[in-house]
């Protein structure tokens, strides 16, 4: 599986057999922790249209994912993100069962429906 930087706020996913690598479309571009949180969202969506795929029959090998996102201020943070499915081999009839079938990512349901965080120093 291969994660392409494409931006400082959009990258993409596809399949591929070997170990997971982080390549960039520019020497300049660095992994970011907003990378890594799109990263998670991308990887959870691919995973979970390969496994639809495997089950309905159909090939994935074209499958790919692109996470794109922007920020709010106040306080800064990210306030949209947008999936997109690359997936030219599925038919056009599977194409909203596709679209349900991503919509069961783990990650995004977190998102949507944040868990509770804190943040302590762990004693010495």
């Amino acid at each position: 599986m291969k994660i392409t930087l494409l931006s400082g706020e959009r990258l993409r996913i596809e399949g591929g057999a070997g170990p997971l690598t982080v390549e960039a479309e520019s020497a300049e571009m660095s992994y970011s922790p907003f990378h890594m949180v799109a990263s998670g969202l991308a990887t959870c969506t691919f995973s979970v249209l390969h496994s639809w795929a495997s089950n309905a029959s159909l090939p994935a090998d074209d499958l790919a994912v692109e996470v794109g996102w922007a920020f709010v201020e106040d306080p800064h943070r990210v306030g949209r993100m947008d999936v997109a499915i690359d997936w030219p081999s599925l038919p056009e009839a599977r194409r909203a069962a596709a679209g349900r079938a991503a919509g069961l990512c783990a990650v995004k349901k977190t998102l949507q429906m944040p868990p509770e965080i804190t943040t302590g120093m762990k004693a010495s």
